[in-house]
């Protein structure tokens, strides 16, 4: 099978420059549109798709980012990697605005947002002990190296509601739970790619310092914004730099992300809503 990348920006990520064959494409999904359309053409002779999250000018609040329809729209493009940027807050003295952060761990805060494709008739529970695919996070991690940039590995991203940034007590609170940064894109999406048997790997981008630094101030978003603008450089250097550490072709994965369903489906065949069955033909039609 070939290897199709699917990149995720973020804030301050909502194009890819280079691609050979760029063009836009509208995808609908059962579970609607996605955030935008996706920009689908070859990196560096790697197949490529990219979609802005929060739609081109920063449209989706972070609660209103329809993570379903992007995960299955990516899908049905045939993606078989998913690498997700990020804007985030730092929880840590160490991780300073303007590194980059790759993720190994989530703890999830979010409360209002559609969390599973499954539901209605037809019940699954996939494993998410470690919830970003180590394979595909280890060339994210060497791609980032090859630019230079200062970044941090194994790391915790605390997902946070939004869309107001935190308290200090929360901020405080978050950093005794050991979380190292915080943002509030990256669940569902983690649980969502699992879902869709797709690996996933996420690569943050420190802005600021949240607001438990006492000599930092609090959070607003033009200084959010002021230090975007490198992020999102050293951003695209990564993506540029990732097709030479992605084999062409996409073998079977180590972390078992492709065969995340093989044992999650819990509701006996007979039982299954067929109109559900149905919509999640094109996410989990391996195992239906």
């Amino acid at each position: 099978m070939e290897r199709k990348l699917g990149i995720i920006g973020g804030s301050g990520v909502y194009q890819i420059d280079g691609l050979e064959g760029a063009h836009w494409q509208h995808v609908d999904t059962p579970w609607g549109a996605p955030s935008d359309s996706i920009l689908s053409g070859r990196l560096n002779g790697l197949a490529m798709c990219f979609l802005p999250r929060h739609g081109r000018g920063h449209v989706h609040l972070p609660a209103e980012v329809p993570a379903r329809a992007n995960i299955a729209a990516l899908k049905a493009l045939g993606c078989t990697d998913l690498v997700a940027v990020s804007a985030v807050g730092s929880l840590r003295e160490d991780f300073r605005p303007g590194d980059m952060v790759v993720l190994d761990q989530i703890i999830d805060r979010t409360v209002a947002r559609p969390a599973s494709f499954f539901g209605q008739g037809c019940v699954a529970h996939v494993s998410l002990a470690d919830p970003f695919c180590a394979d595909l996070s280890k060339a994210c991690a060497t791609a980032l190296a090859a630019t230079g940039t200062t970044f941090h590995q194994g790391s915790t991203y605390l997902a946070m509601e939004g869309p107001q940034f935190s308290s200090r007590a929360e901020s405080r609170m978050y950093r005794q739970w050991g979380a190292d940064v915080i943002g509030m894109t990256a669940m569902p999406e983690a649980r969502l790619a699992r879902e869709a048997e797709l690996c996933y790997a996420s690569v943050a981008m420190v802005t600021d310092y949240d607001c438990w630094h006492e000599s930092h101030g609090a959070v607003d978003v033009a200084q959010v914004i002021a230090v975007l603008a490198k992020n999102a450089g050293t951003a695209k250097a990564m993506i540029a730099a990732l097709p030479a550490h992605l084999a062409p072709a996409k073998a079977s994965c180590p972390c078992g992300c492709d065969r995340a369903l093989d044992h999650a489906v819990m509701t006996a065949p007979a039982a299954r809503n067929p109109a559900t069955v149905e919509r999640l033909r094109s996410i989990a039609g391996r195992v239906l």
